[in-house]
């Protein structure tokens, strides 16, 4: 139980640390330090600086897609009201005082080789996210559906 709790600390040490600075300012060091571990534990967990940003990437999608997902669906039962609310979640998000952007985007910009794995999975993440918004507009017998949600994703990604 020790050992997740750990690596949790560790990936929300780093995501802390990519959010604000993004991926290629960020040292190994600075993981490490902001962590309160040693590199060899850091090390331990992730064999590469890649696969602990790789790693920090899934923990950031699955924690911030089903958080999102929880609060629209709180906020009202109705579809098309879920998807109104869509804009008063994110405008929450866009107000956090350690607000620096979309994470994915960030990798995106700083990763641009096709075919990477930190890329590919950024737009895994980015399209899952939109197949949720596809849906909100679906149950709401919205048409366009697809362009709905790909111009909402835009605008998401532009505010980021």
């Amino acid at each position: 139980m020790k050992t997740s709790s750990k690596r949790e600390e560790l990936l929300q040490a780093a995501i802390r640390l990519f959010i604000k600075n993004g991926f290629h300012a960020v040292t190994v060091d600075a993981i490490s330090d902001e962590a309160g571990i040693t590199k060899k534990t850091l090390y331990h967990y992730f064999k590469s600086k890649e696969e602990l940003i790789l790693a920090a990437l899934r923990y950031r999608d699955e924690r911030f897609r089903n958080d999102f997902m929880r609060m629209v669906e709180s906020k009202t039962e109705d579809p098309k009201d879920r998807l109104l609310v869509v804009f008063d979640v994110l405008e929450e998000w866009f107000r956090e005082e350690d607000f620096y952007g979309c994470l994915f985007v960030t990798a995106l910009g700083e990763y641009p080789e096709e075919n990477t794995t930190i890329r590919r999975f950024c737009q895994e993440a980015k399209r899952l996210t939109q197949n949720y918004i596809t849906s909100l507009a679906e149950k709401a017998e919205l048409d366009n559906v697809e362009q709905l949600s790909g111009q909402i994703i835009l605008l998401l990604d532009r505010k980021s």
